[in-house]
This record gives structure tokens, sequence and C-alpha cells, in this order.
């Protein structure tokens, strides 16, 4: 147990450059609390003592503003960074290396007593603040979450959920949607460089009008030349330039 603890320490002092040594994490950690008194909870659970572990799980929410159902299941070097008002539902499983921020919701849609009701996450898995993942469906090993995401579908290893409802950003060639290099350091918050993949579809559609418009004008430029030659006239709105405003678009999409 104490060899567990001390993993549960050291991942914290490598996640968090606000931990400055271990007495400042034994002390002064929530997360790190949360995690050691879940631990005689999920015990006094799993052992059909059902009333002391929901106890125990109700003083360590009082403790810490973390509320961790005794019934979920938590592996190792998992940390809760602030997580003031995060809550973990009782079918719920938190894989190893798992980073979760505060405000996060791992809830369930059924109300069927018995069912898994709550998500999987997988291992190293990022939820920032406020993501709600909701329902008893599996996110993949190292995905992030991104803030205030509301997840209703499952993501796949590697890749990064954004938005309301969650759209899926995949990952490249099996790493993490926001990584370029083979041995990808943590990503704080679950941030990813990569869009918006509305956001991606919009600009495709942008860069797809401006190839038009300029064909199009090109098309008329060329007309042009030919009734000149013929000595008839284009129509009065024939648009002989480029017109379509493609660079102010792509700003108010985020280019």
């Amino acid at each position: 147990m104490l060899s567990r603890i001390r993993s549960d320490i050291q991942c914290i002092l490598d996640r968090d450059p606000a931990a400055r040594s271990t007495w400042e994490v034994i002390t002064c950690f929530p997360g790190l609390h949360a995690v050691v008194l879940h631990r005689p909870a999920h015990w006094f659970w799993i052992h059909g003592f059902k009333w002391l572990g929901r106890f125990t799980s109700h003083i360590a929410r009082f403790l810490t503003g973390i509320e961790i159902h005794p019934g979920a299941t938590i592996g190792e070097r998992v940390f809760f960074d602030h997580a003031m008002g995060t809550v973990v539902g009782e079918t719920a499983e938190i894989g190893d290396g798992c980073t979760i921020y505060q405000g996060v919701t791992l809830g369930g849609t059924s109300l069927y007593k018995g069912a898994k009701r709550h998500p999987t996450l997988g291992k190293d898995v990022v939820v920032s603040a406020g993501a709600k993942i909701l329902g008893g469906f599996e996110v993949g090993d190292g995905a992030k979450i991104g803030s205030n995401a509301v997840v209703i579908k499952p993501v796949p290893a590697g890749a990064t959920a954004v938005g309301i409802p969650a759209r899926i950003i995949q990952s490249k060639a099996g790493e993490s949607a926001d990584v370029a290099s083979p041995q990808p350091a943590f990503s704080a918050y679950g941030i990813t460089q990569e869009d918006d993949p509305v956001s991606q579809a919009l600009r495709g559609l942008i860069d797809s009008a401006s190839t038009q418009d300029k064909q199009i004008a090109l098309i008329w430029q060329a007309l042009d030349q030919v009734c000149k030659q013929q000595q008839l006239t284009l129509p009065a709105d024939a648009s002989r330039i480029e017109c379509f405003e493609a660079d102010k678009f792509n700003q108010i999409v985020g280019k």
C-alpha cells in the first residue's frame, strides 16, 4: 500500500509543476487524499459493508470536494488535479495514469440497477475541466476529452473529443491527435493543436468556394476576350474578378 501511495505522489510531481515537494503533495493536494480515501471505501463496498463504504466516501467528499462512489474502480497513478466538483459514478472505471480535472462528471444515463451505467476510461486518458462523459461506453487509451465537452458515445484510443455533443478528432498513426513525436509529453487540460472537426469542414468548404470563384472569374475573362473578337457584349453582372473573401471567412472560423 505504501508503494502505491508513493506512486500516486510521484505521478502528481511529474504532472503538476505547482507541486514543489513530496510533503506539499501529501498535505495540500486533495486529489491524493480522494484517491487514498477511496481505497478503503472501495474495499468496504466490495466486501459487503455497503453503508461503511458510502460513509467513508461521504467523508472523503466533505474533505476534498471530490465525490467518488465507493463502487467505482480506480487504477494506479490516477491524478485528480484540483478536481473540485468532480463526480465519479458507481460503475465507472478509471484506468492507470488517467488525469481528471475540476468539474468533471463520469455519469450514467440508465436507471437500471446492476447495469453498467457509467463510462470506462482506458489508460492515460485526460479529461479536461467541466467535461461530462455520460453512459456505459469506453474511452480508449490515451484519449483526451476537451474542456466542457459532453461525450455521449465511445471515443477511440488516441482520439480527442471536443464540443457539445462531443465530436471526434481522430488519432494519427496510433498516437494522440495532438502529438507529432513518438513519445509525447503529458498534455495538461487535454489541449490539442488540432482543430475542431467542424472548423476543419468549414475551412474545406471555404477553400472549395474560393477555388470555384476563381475558376468562374477565369471563364468570364475568357468569354470576354471571345466576345470582343465577335463584337458581342457580356451580361452586365458578369464577374471578371474574384469576389469571394476567403481570408475574411477563414478568420471567422479561426484559421
